[in-house]
């Protein structure tokens, strides 16, 4: 069963009133989109659907968790996924671009494809700084991205720069470069063919 069969409602057999139907996401999904955000994850979804002659309108509840990169320590991540959502189909015989809210079939058609519109509510419903709770995240990546304070800073620059002379020439010739480039930016520009 393709990604599109697996995520799709059949509207042709579908009697007016109120309908249930569940589908399970799992990591095929964001395989097919070749997302670089989200490596896998486990999500339910709930859709209540309400059809009438014109339209069919959608309550969509999405939940479970995405695997992503932690924003903090950049090992893997389990994020909840809590989406609630309505989307309205409605039916043409123009053809209308989807919005993310209303999506338009043909009355020819005989299924309402969810799939887009799902894979765009998990990643829609992503916090925006992904990362483990506190103290979950991986010791040994954290200290090696920890920020370095002043006073390390200025350790590590004498330790490099104050061993030997040929290090203490090389400081010198780049400090020299500096202050050249500083002078050449405060002096104002004159004009060609002048000197």
């Amino acid at each position: 069963m393709g990604e599109t069969q697996r995520y799709a409602i059949p509207y042709k057999g579908l009697k007016p009133g109120c309908h249930e139907f569940r589908f399970e996401v799992d990591g095929s999904l964001f395989e097919e989109y070749q997302s670089t955000e989200i490596k896998d994850g486990r999500c339910e979804v709930t859709v209540g659907a309400d059809r009438s002659e014109s339209r069919i309108v959608l309550d969509v509840a999405i939940t479970g968790y995405v695997i992503v990169e932690c924003d903090r320590c950049l090992e893997d991540c389990r994020i909840p996924i809590d989406f609630e959502g309505q989307l309205v189909v409605k039916f043409s015989e123009e053809v209308h671009e989807y919005d993310g809210e209303v999506m338009w079939m043909l009355p020819g058609e005989d299924q309402v494809d969810l799939k887009q519109y799902i894979y765009e509510s998990i990643v829609l419903s992503l916090p925006y700084q992904r990362v483990h709770p506190d103290g979950a995240c991986n010791p040994e990546m954290l200290e090696r991205f920890r920020i370095v304070s002043d006073q390390e800073f200025a350790s590590i620059e004498a330790r490099a720069g104050g061993g030997t002379e040929h290090n203490e020439g090389e400081w010198a010739k780049l400090a020299a470069l500096r202050e050249q480039m500083e002078a050449d930016e405060d002096e104002p520009e004159k004009p060609r063919g002048t000197k």
